[in-house]
């Protein structure tokens, strides 16, 4: 299964260009969050973590829409 997870800071941003972006790369479910990268609590990428297998692929359209720092985004790969 190929996802995409598509994130922005605040409510009052748009999610629109990203899942445009994810759709036409091949996404087949699209999560969505409107929550901050500083929280590390993020409860639609922790169901989307809880979905995976090992053949899925996660699509995103930039490192920062998953990842608040080099860090974090190694622990979420591991």
């Amino acid at each position: 299964m190929i996802f995409g997870y598509a994130r922005v800071s605040t409510q009052e941003q748009n999610l629109d260009r990203q899942l445009d972006s994810l759709k036409a790369a091949g996404a087949e479910e699209i999560i969505k969050e409107k929550i901050t990268g500083t929280k590390s609590d993020r409860p639609e990428l922790n169901r989307l973590l809880d979905k995976l297998r090992k053949s899925d692929t996660i699509l995103i359209t930039d490192l920062t829409r998953l990842s608040r720092s080099t860090k974090d985004l190694f622990s979420l790969v591991e």
